[in-house]
C-alpha cells in the first residue's frame, strides 16, 4: 500500500492506478472506520490529512484523464478535513525514487 510523493506524470500506468485504488482503500479506512490496513504506515500518515489526501485525489483524476482514462469514482469532498498538505513520508523522496528505479518498469525517473 503506497501513495507516492512524485509527481504523477512520472509514473507508469501500472503505478499511476495502483495508486489510485490504494489512495481509495486509505479513504475508506479512515472515513469509514474500517480495520484493515488501519495501523498501515501508508494509512497513518494519512489521518488528519483527508484535505491532503483529497488534493492528492484531484491531481490523480487529471492525470489519468490526460491519459485518456474515464473516471469514476470521486470521494466525497465531506470528509476533506485536516490538513491541506502532506510533510510526513514512510520513505523519502529519494528512497520512493529508488524504490521505483529497482523496479524496472515504464516510470520517467
Amino acid at each position: 500500500m503506497r501513495i507516492w510523493d512524485i509527481e504523477l506524470k512520472k509514473l507508469c500506468r501500472n503505478h499511476l492506478l495502483a495508486e489510485h485504488r490504494e489512495l481509495h482503500a486509505i479513504w475508506s479506512v479512515i472515513t469509514k472506520n474500517k480495520k484493515g490496513y488501519a495501523h498501515h504506515p501508508e494509512t497513518m500518515r494519512w489521518r488528519g490529512k483527508l484535505a491532503a489526501l483529497y488534493r492528492r485525489h484531484r491531481q490523480q483524476v487529471k492525470e489519468l484523464e490526460n491519459r485518456g482514462y474515464c473516471h469514476k469514482s470521486p470521494l466525497p469532498i465531506k470528509y476533506a478535513k485536516g490538513l491541506a498538505q502532506q510533510k510526513f513520508f514512510v520513505n523519502s523522496l529519494r528512497e520512493q525514487l529508488e524504490i521505483l528505479r529497482s523496479k524496472k518498469c515504464q516510470c520517467r525517473i
